[in-house]
């Protein structure tokens, strides 16, 4: 382990206001115009554009030049057939799970919920520019704005929402930092389904006031690994003091729901139709910023399972596709969990157990239980097979960051810009301002896009451990990764 890095005086940028694009809710507008004027003058609205939310999801793999490889049944290690999804998920999500569809109709019912936070704003940095004295511009697309705070709901609405359409009356899932949790309990609230969450342990004891935002929404919560589960109480007689992981929580969830007929199981990132459903923010963001008459020569965003980073990057990757602009895309991960980075390419399970379908993706092995990292969103042992498939085509490229640069680059966002940012992000931001930094030195005037999926509001106890100088950097010990690769099914 290293020591906290040294943490320099930030200087305080200057008054200059900072340009957004954001279109406010009609409904919202209408309940206080002079709510809605004062509004719009901080967020700089003075061209006057509108922003819409996107009628369609936008589905990757209908452009891509070459298909991803199909999830195998875990027994017989054939493709797997949409019918054996049927115990886990309602027909319609297996539907948009497989579908070559270009574009997927977002319900109305859905849209409506949307327009609580969506269209979510573009906000340029001008600030964190200057503190930097870099030439390039620095815009990024904030999900914090949502009841639960980050991007999650974009996916977990609909989710909630076709499993309420289906008869469905209880549904259960995992989350790491309790982002996705918030969201699919918040969901969960609007459409009259009970909801159970697993929380991995080591965020279930970091951050409290997650498991409470759960409970007022009406949601169960227990920390993972529990004695709820088979699966949990193997990990338990295994390592009583076992911090969790995410792919321990997803074997809990998923144990329930396969074995319960009236519950079927939501998660919140990496397969197929989480992606789909978080082209939302990508989508927006495409009109944001042809509006201002800008295109980004670069669109950064943190990874863990996928869905923040492919719900921004995707649509930007179709337009290069079809030749209409040329970003570079690059993911950013923990250096305590670098699944891009570090891991195998190969089919592995998605869990802990063994009991979701295999799935070709990076990753560390079914088996590996990162360190606690306060990014407790990143904490997954692999990737989303869509985000790992465009990783092997050569589209993106990914780079792995210890926590201490990360939390040094969220003071300079929030003492510059204000919003105080979820520990993942920090990822993003931390990329964002090296890349800025090497415009600094070449001069060029690049545009930087980048996703801040989250506030930090309720992770202030990592920002302290950082502040006070008690925050290490972690790695992925060599010999625990090995152990864990070895354990990758062979297919």
């Amino acid at each position: 382990m290293a020591a906290a890095a040294v943490r320099p005086a930030l200087p305080q940028a200057g008054p200059e206001h900072r340009a957004s694009l954001l279109c406010t809710p009609k409904h919202r507008v209408a309940a206080s115009g002079r709510r809605s004027l004062s509004f719009a003058a901080r967020a700089g609205l003075s061209s006057g554009a509108k922003v819409s939310i996107p009628k369609q999801w936008y589905n990757l793999v209908a452009d891509l030049p070459v298909k991803p490889p199909p999830p195998l049944h875990p027994q017989t290690h054939q493709p797997l057939d949409p019918s054996d999804l049927a115990p886990l998920f309602p027909d319609e999500l297996i539907r948009q799970e497989v579908t070559d569809e270009r574009f997927v109709d977002i319900p109305e019912e859905v849209v409506d919920v949307y327009e609580l936070w969506r269209p979510t704003p573009l906000i340029r940095a001008r600030r964190l520019e200057k503190l930097l004295g870099t030439p390039a511009k620095i815009y990024y697309k904030y999900e914090g704005t949502s009841p639960a705070g980050s991007h999650k709901p974009n996916t977990a609405v609909p989710q909630a929402w076709y499993n309420a359409a289906a008869g469905v009356k209880n549904v259960v899932t995992e989350t790491g930092a309790g982002q996705w949790g918030s969201a699919l309990s918040f969901a969960s609230s609007l459409f009259g389904l009970n909801c159970e969450v697993w929380q991995v342990r080591a965020s279930f004891d970091q951050k409290p006031y997650r498991r409470l935002m759960m409970e007022t929404w009406g949601a169960k919560v227990h920390p993972s690994p529990s004695e709820a589960t088979a699966a949990g109480r193997g990990i338990l007689a295994a390592d009583p003091a076992s911090p969790g992981s995410l792919g321990i929580a997803i074997s809990e969830a998923v144990e329930v729901a396969a074995t319960n007929a009236d519950t079927k199981y939501c998660l919140g990132s990496v397969l197929n139709h989480v992606l789909l459903h978080q082209t939302v923010i990508g989508e927006e963001c495409l009109e944001q910023l042809a509006a201002l008459g800008e295109a980004p020569d670069v669109v950064i965003g943190c990874t863990g399972g996928g869905s923040n980073f492919g719900g921004l990057a995707f649509p930007f990757m179709r337009e290069k596709l079809a030749g209409r602009m040329s970003p570079e895309f690059r993911a950013v991960e923990p250096a305590a969990c670098p699944t891009l980075t570090k891991g195998v390419y190969a089919y592995d399970f998605g869990d802990t157990a063994g009991l979701t379908p295999l799935m070709k993706m990076h990753t560390l092995g079914h088996g590996f239980v990162p360190d606690p990292i306060h990014a407790g969103g990143l904490r997954y042992h692999g990737m989303a097979p869509l985000i790992s498939h465009v990783y092997e085509l050569g589209f993106m490229d990914a780079v792995a960051i210890q926590q201490t640069e990360c939390f040094q680059a969220a003071l300079q966002f929030a003492r510059t810009e204000g919003i105080i940012p979820a520990p993942e992000p920090t990822h993003a931001i931390a990329a964002a301002i090296r890349e800025a930094l090497e415009c600094k030195k070449t001069g060029e005037a690049k545009v930087i896009l980048m996703a801040m999926c989250g506030h930090g509001h309720f992770d202030l106890a990592a920002y302290e451990k950082y502040l006070r100088g008690d925050m290490v950097d972690l790695s992925h010990p060599a010999d625990k990764l090995e152990a864990s690769l070895a354990a990758v099914p062979k297919i």
